[in-house]
């Protein structure tokens, strides 16, 4: 255990976070980030349309339109984060531009808002045309028409300096989809159709759950993945709302890795690693230190918040690394019986994904109330609390002796 432990801290993690920490794994996440008000938003006239389904107007203006935000998002947060700054608004309409053409409307309506891959299908799409936009402008940021010492003033030489990049974006795609007649779109889809595919597959979440815990345990935040993650369980959740919406939903075809389904229904309560049941724990402790650590991360973690417990006990503590990795197998693998393969639970079916809200409240919203989905969750719970308890109990043990310890030595 002990090599097991200096492996990771001194060779894995350094490894994992330099890539973490490239530039275009930052302008990604944080461009998906940027959209987030959008996407908690939707959610909400996604709730109300229930009752009252004129909210799926609004909806449509918030979350089936976050390609387009994306595609703008991306060129422009990496013209920023390479210092590019006066090519940035346009390397973000540029890149809108370009998701355009490769989504290629066919009709006035779907060049106005109707197009299917405005929304979270489109994810990759946009993605793709938001790193080709960024790249040229990247390549461009440096070349001038004009010599230092010109006189034309500075916002007309940016102008005609544009001209170039936004040229060659524009005539590419134009060139490739139109004329050539490439279906780029559909290709990229293709591409990553695979991963949503494997994603809703049991080995599939509970590698990716198991993943998510193993790295957070080591203090590396989750947001890495968010690249590769998020458009996956956004598309997955689109695609539920339009099975329902057609009335074709069943359990064998939704989707279960959607965010509703992590962060608001079942898995993680109180957090990634589901730590609510190890702050409780914590509470209880006859530590002090435990105990302190305890109360002080109860509050953020019924809000889901578990920065604290982490950072605070969890991270390079073998004591409490192992229980939270195997909470990204137990719990995951669970979710999966009880939903896909005995029907005891919701997969759920709206879209609501403010993981701040406290468990079971938000299994109740993203079930829509249904019974057995919030006796399951806190079966959940009581599972999880048994994964904690020797792991903290046997921590517990070791804290006690160096706080008596500590104490002999004060007398």
């Amino acid at each position: 255990m002990n090599k097991f432990m200096s492996w990771l801290e001194n060779s894995f993690a350094p490894k994992l976070q330099k890539i973490t920490n490239t530039t275009w794994i930052v302008v990604i996440k944080d461009s998906l980030m940027q959209i987030l008000p959008f996407i908690l938003v939707g959610s909400i006239f996604c709730c109300l349309a229930i009752p009252w389904p004129s909210f799926w107007t609004p909806f449509g203006w918030t979350m089936s339109k976050i390609s387009l935000m994306v595609a703008f998002l991306i060129p422009f947060n990496y013209c920023e984060k390479k210092r590019f700054r006066k090519q940035r608004l346009l390397a973000g309409i540029t890149g809108l531009i370009l998701f355009m053409i490769l989504i290629n409307p066919e009709t006035a309506e779907e060049a106005g808002q109707g197009h299917a891959l405005y929304g979270a299908n489109g994810m990759f799409v946009a993605m793709a045309a938001g790193i080709v936009s960024g790249l040229v402008f990247g390549a461009f940021a440096k070349f001038s028409f004009f010599k230092e010492d010109s006189v034309i003033p500075d916002f007309v030489r940016q102008w005609f300096d544009a001209l170039l990049p936004i040229a060659l974006v524009v005539c590419a795609g134009w060139v490739l989809v139109d004329i050539i007649g490439l279906d780029i779109a559909g290709g990229i889809q293709k591409i990553f159709e695979p991963l949503g595919k494997i994603a809703n597959t049991w080995y599939g979440m509970t590698l990716i759950c198991f993943f998510y815990c193993f790295i957070y345990s080591m203090g590396i935040s989750t947001w890495v993945l968010t690249p590769m993650a998020q458009p996956v369980k956004v598309q997955n959740i689109a695609n539920n709302l339009a099975l329902v919406a057609a009335g074709t939903a069943t359990i064998e075809n939704l989707s279960i890795f959607t965010e509703t389904t992590m962060y608001t229904c079942y898995l993680w309560i109180g957090g990634i690693g589901a730590t609510l049941s190890l702050v409780l724990l914590m509470n209880f402790s006859k530590s002090k230190e435990l105990n302190a650590l305890g109360k002080a991360c109860l509050v953020p973690g019924i809000f889901n918040i578990n920065e604290p417990v982490i950072f605070g006990a969890i991270a390079w503590n073998p004591y409490l690394m192992i229980p939270m990795w195997l909470q990204g197998i137990v719990l995951p693998l669970m979710t999966w019986i009880f939903t896909k393969v005995i029907p005891f639970a919701k997969i759920p079916r709206i879209q609501f994904e403010m993981w701040y809200c406290p468990y079971p409240i938000s299994t109740w919203i993203s079930t829509q109330g249904h019974i057995p989905s919030i006796i399951f969750v806190l079966i959940q719970f009581a599972v999880s609390a048994l994964i904690w308890y020797p792991f903290f109990k046997a921590y517990e043990k070791t804290k006690l002796a160096e706080e008596a310890e500590a104490d002999k030595a004060a007398k």
